[in-house]
């Protein structure tokens, strides 16, 4: 049998950047991966010409210009902005909320304007203690906007009311008195030109890698098989439950192929109505300003989450955070693991910041790789 430096347990981006900077530091590595292909959640595959986003819309973004310049190691870059939209019945407006929503929804053209309606919503509403996301919505913003943009989108992402869900889920929220439809405020922003999966590929070449293999089954029968562990799955899951489950949103996605070459002219619609049972379409031809002559959707839905279901976004109350606190103690005396990514450390992760989190623990494994 032979014997690893590492066992890698998930190819997604922070498994698979570890495997690569040990592979260059002369470490020898396994990755196993319980799905049938590489790239984790950021996986892309291509039909009629067109990289699918198949879990979901990934749009890189980074103001850390080292991050920046790791990752184009891999692939090349286009010049993508997320600019998405939102349907409101038979109304369509710009996210994030900026002068152009606004324009759209009041008839105003300043900022002052803009502002003094907001600032009088907010009034009206006298909320000095919000108890819930829609007071808090509503003294951020107004409730115009709370209810035209936030409260059926909001409701149908956590499956719950806004009023039944705590105030500090939304500590801010993003208002832009400019007319500027750019999603995210960061420096660097785009797609990997032919997809994500191909930068994984670069990453794990010349590593062996396993797929459809479940750890807990594997490290049955090969128990010693690696000196240490990169666990990236759910930390939970790894100690056997023991203080409960955490908690998760999960998705569920419906891809179709459409005889058109455009159907909704850009690459990311959310629909904020709550009688629309899901939460957003993706046109993926749009992130690489395809011109294919048949076009690929995916409509996006927000699911409850069982243990059988792929866990998504962790629901990071006081419940969650404490049960995880509890976990990350006996993750501590593990002294042959290390758990890192979403899933193992039971975090929201962008992107740059799993390559950030990936490098910090490579760093502090391997010695120093990205200052």
């Amino acid at each position: 049998m032979t014997h690893y430096d590492y066992l890698i347990v998930g190819a997604g981006l922070f498994g698979s950047i570890f495997a690569y900077e040990a592979k260059r530091k002369g470490k020898r590595c396994l990755v196993i991966e319980k799905r049938k292909h590489i790239a984790g959640n950021i996986y892309t595959e291509n039909r009629e010409g067109i990289n699918v986003h198949v879990y979901g819309a990934h749009i890189f973004h980074t103001s850390n210009k080292s991050v920046w310049e790791y990752i184009n190691q891999f692939a090349e870059f286009n010049h993508f902005v997320n600019s998405p939209m939102a349907v409101y019945e038979k109304e369509l407006y710009n996210l994030p909320f900026n002068m152009n929503t606004f324009s759209k929804m009041w008839g105003v053209r300043t900022p002052d304007e803009a502002k003094s309606i907001i600032e009088a919503q907010i009034k009206e509403a006298g909320i000095d203690n919000p108890q819930n996301l829609e007071q808090q919505a509503i003294r951020l913003v107004g409730k115009d906007i709370y209810e035209k943009l936030i409260k059926g989108y909001t409701e149908k992402q956590w499956g719950r009311k806004c009023t039944e869900i705590p105030a500090f889920i939304i500590k801010r929220l993003p208002v832009r008195f400019t007319y500027d439809n750019n999603y995210f405020n960061d420096r660097y922003q785009g797609i990997p030109i032919g997809g994500y999966t191909g930068i994984v590929e670069k990453m794990l070449d010349g590593i062996d890698v396993k797929l459809n293999t479940d750890y807990f089954e594997f490290i049955k029968s090969n128990p010693g098989i690696a000196s240490k562990t990169v666990f990236t799955g759910p930390i939970d899951r790894y100690f056997n439950y023991r203080f409960g489950d955490l908690e998760y949103r999960s998705l569920r996605f419906e891809t179709e192929t459409l005889d058109k070459d455009n159907y909704q002219g850009n690459a990311v619609v959310n629909y904020t109505s709550a009688e629309i049972p899901y939460t957003r379409i993706i046109e993926h031809k749009h992130f690489e300003f395809g011109q294919q002559p048949r076009t690929v959707i995916t409509r996006e839905y927000s699911e409850d989450w069982t243990r059988n279901d792929e866990p998504y976004y962790p629901i990071n109350d006081t419940r969650n955070n404490d049960l995880y606190h509890k976990y990350s103690e006996l993750a501590a005396r593990e002294g042959n693991v290390i758990f890192g990514g979403r899933l193992g450390q039971y975090k929201y992760y962008d992107m740059d910041k799993v390559i950030e989190a990936a490098l910090a623990a490579v760093n502090n494994e391997l010695g120093q790789i990205l200052e």
